[in-house]
């Protein structure tokens, strides 16, 4: 295994990809910011994020060789996604994959016990204690993520949704995410049959904005996010 010089953090996660070079004195040598690599949508498609994000950091500076790897990415959960990963992004020295949440636990508390409740475009809870990493959530769009922004997105499109089929009444926060589909409820479902998580997501500041500007229905879906999100991460 060759020796490393220069080590490399990468954040693949479901909003954006983001890489930092540093030298083995801490110097921060470059940095680089790409779209979504979340593996649980698209491994294919997340991993050539990765390596694009990769190569543009490290263009100017060393070579793979030189250059060890710690790879915090949204989706992973097992041993063969890390082979399978690392199969992905041949010829450093050496790669190191785990959980985003992992990566930020670390972050947050160092190496000692610790542990982080992580709410972006998805959610989970993480505890290090000793030699033991237990991850609460972080289950993917479909099945878990509550009080992340990606559920905050879809309840206000869903609440959209019935508004303009006139299944509840209209508020601010209807009209204002039915201008983004011209209030047409066929427009937005054609949306959703290809809409990812970060899509939905996208839409969590306007909704927070509604919210804090006093629209009830915004701020009830706003409102119901952290307890859903202290719920999932409780047991």
């Amino acid at each position: 295994m060759a020796t490393a010089r220069f080590f490399l953090g990468v954040d693949g996660g479901a909003t954006r990809c983001r890489a930092r070079l540093r030298d083995s004195s801490g110097r921060e040598l470059g940095h680089s910011v790409g779209p979504a690599a979340n593996i649980y949508i698209d491994f294919d498609a997340a991993m050539r994020v990765v390596r694009e994000t990769i190569n543009s950091v490290i263009a100017a500076g060393a070579s793979k060789q030189e250059i060890a790897v710690g790879l915090g990415i949204a989706g992973f959960s097992e041993d063969k996604e890390a082979e399978r990963v690392a199969a992905a992004l041949p010829d450093f020295a050496r790669i190191v994959v785990v959980n985003d949440a992992v990566a930020a636990c670390v972050g947050a508390n160092g190496l000692g016990d610790g542990g982080l409740v992580i709410a972006g475009t998805g959610s989970a809870g993480i505890a290090r204690v000793g030699a033991t990493t237990t991850i609460i959530g972080g289950r993917g769009f479909q099945l878990g993520d509550d009080g992340s922004a990606a559920r905050l997105g879809e309840a206000a499109l869903r609440a959209t949704l019935r508004a303009l089929d006139g299944l509840e009444p209209m508020s601010e926060l209807a009209r204002a995410l039915g201008r983004h589909f011209g209030g047409d409820p066929l427009r937005m479902t054609r949306w959703a049959a290809e809409a990812k998580p970060r899509d939905y997501g996208a839409f969590a500041p306007q909704i927070l904005e509604l919210a804090t500007s006093g629209d009830t229905r915004a701020r009830e879906i706003a409102g119901d996010a952290p307890g859903r999100l202290r719920r999932s991460r409780t047991r």
